[in-house]
């Protein structure tokens, strides 16, 4: 199970009323008690099946016409989703599922409540959020904050480990940290106040004073913006390192990344088996990331540089070709099931599994189809890219589609960069810093850069970027003040926990989602 390392199963054996699901195994051939909520049932003769969940996980119970009162047999054949339960019982294992169960002795309904809203049947998307209160219950849905759980546990024991301090900026800001144009402005006593876009710039002043700081909370972004890999609000990891230049920056970066996916591949594998993640390209994830700069990361996209022998453009025909081969090979086996079922003679089991398949192919046809049509507009962009320009998701996706570990494209054209990044002596038009890429089309989850240390020249950046010199008054006192090298990064939690749960959309990745056009609940 994912659940970080501390004293659950002495706990929950101590509390009165009963164990958790996460602990069956530890109390096989014992008699125990359980509460939790239902998630399903099903009826035989003599015996009933039910599903029960607890927070912990989920597990099947059984209740035997025989082995109960009366009062509890008929009370278990009336169980609805999410009824909550008290159940008594032996813990068994069941060979055939490779699972601990319940057989139950006692049984007793502590709250019916009314029809349960999410079914088994398909729901919209827009449903799903509107009741994303109760959405959080169903497994999948359980299974990623879970994961989520675990990464920021792992995050914390990162950088703990290795002597940074945890500090935590404050949320109103008298300034821009990421551009004017994304800032949600309040009232602060008769003053205008941002809500923060990024904890960095404090996390520099931190960094003067204990070397060694990352702050983790969260952060605002007021861009009108519908799409899978952008919130309003979310959660940032942002260490700050004095001393550091952009090849210890990048360095850490790596180290990092290696260490949570690692940690979530050992930790997580029946919720990310819950999740249908597919983790071989996860596995691959090692030191050794591949570090371009953005100059080769354009050639790349434009397909003029190959990589191991392969051009962008290439690959992206070939992905065309398969994805079509396996849209045309689904489309015949739905039409020979349909064929199956209208023919008769279908046993009822066989009906709805064939049915569920059908359900199952056509739902992959239209992620199929989307990518289909994706494919040609990539394809174009790729080709007509201008040097200079800011990545976009394709731009990204092209990239990492030619390696299968995070990609680190670094020394970035100034234009397209924060005022406070540090420009390359060598490359007076570019500045030290670095995106980290992520592979399967997830794009950026990593922006970092060694920061500008030399006052005037920061100064001349703030005066380009049209920012007022004043609200920064403070944040240039740290260059007038023992100014050193200092480097550092940013990481979107939610972008982390899409990426590594392998969910579409980012909105799934955090418990109550903020983004344009959704407030509620």
């Amino acid at each position: 199970m994912c659940a970080i390392p501390f004293f659950q199963s002495r706990i929950a054996m101590s509390l009165k009323q009963g164990i958790r699901i996460a602990d069956l195994a530890e109390h096989k051939g014992q008699s125990v008690t359980l509460q939790g909520w239902i998630t399903f049932r099903r009826d035989s003769k003599g015996i009933v099946f039910a599903g029960l969940r607890d927070g912990s996980g989920f597990a099947q119970v059984v209740v035997a016409e025989d082995r109960v009162s009366p009062e509890a047999y008929q009370t278990a054949q009336s169980l609805q989703l999410e009824n909550a339960v008290r159940l008594h019982g032996t813990v068994v294992h069941n060979e055939r599922m490779n699972e601990m169960e319940l057989e139950v002795t006692d049984l007793e309904l502590l709250h019916a409540g009314a029809e349960y809203p999410i079914t088994r049947k398909a729901h919209g998307v827009e449903f799903l959020m509107d009741h994303r209160h109760l959405w959080l219950r169903q497994p999948k849905q359980w299974a990623m904050m879970r994961v989520r759980n675990r990464l920021v546990y792992a995050i914390h024991r990162f950088f703990q480990e290795r002597g940074f301090m945890q500090l935590d900026p404050p949320l109103f800001t008298a300034n821009a940290v990421e551009g004017t144009t994304t800032l949600f402005e309040t009232d602060f006593y008769g003053e205008p106040a941002y809500l923060s876009q990024s904890g960095q710039l404090y996390g520099e002043a931190l960094a003067m004073a204990h070397g060694l700081i990352y702050t983790f909370g969260p952060t605002f972004r007021a861009e009108k913006s519908k799409t899978r890999r952008h919130l309003s609000e979310f959660w940032m990891i942002e260490p700050e390192m004095a001393f550091y230049d952009l090849d210890d920056n990048m360095d850490l970066i790596e180290e990092f990344i290696v260490f949570i996916v690692r940690d979530m591949l050992e930790g997580c594998a029946k919720e990310l088996e819950l999740l249908e993640r597919d983790t071989t390209m996860l596995e691959k994830v090692s030191k050794g990331f591949p570090r371009l700069s953005y100059d080769e990361a354009v050639a790349i996209i434009r397909g003029e540089q190959a990589v191991d022998g392969r051009k962008s453009l290439d690959v992206l025909a070939e992905d065309l070709k398969a994805v079509e081969e396996e849209i045309a090979a689904n489309e015949k086996d739905i039409a020979e099931r349909e064929a199956a079922i209208a023919a008769g003679g279908m046993k009822k089991g066989a009906v709805n599994f064939n049915r569920n398949k059908i359900d199952q192919l056509i739902a992959r046809n239209k992620e199929l189809a989307e990518r289909a049509s994706n494919i040609p507009q990539w394809m174009e962009s790729a080709r007509n890219f201008q040097h200079g320009e800011d990545f976009g998701g394709s731009d990204e996706t092209v990239l990492t589609r030619l390696f299968d570990k995070p990609v680190m494209v670094y020394r970035w054209p100034a234009a397209i960069k924060a005022f406070y990044m540090k420009r390359d002596p060598e490359f007076p038009d570019y500045v030290k810093g670095v995106d980290l890429l992520a592979p399967e089309g997830y794009g950026e989850i990593v922006g970092g850069a060694e920061r500008e240390d030399d006052l005037d020249l920061l100064l001349a950046r703030i005066k380009a970027h049209d920012l007022p010199q004043e609200a920064f008054e403070w944040y240039l006192d740290l260059r007038r003040y023992g100014t050193v090298p200092h480097a550092g990064f940013g990481l979107g939690l939610e972008r982390l926990v899409t990426w590594l749960s392998g969910t579409h959309h980012i909105r799934e990745a955090i418990p109550f989602p903020r983004a344009y056009g959704r407030l509620k609940p």
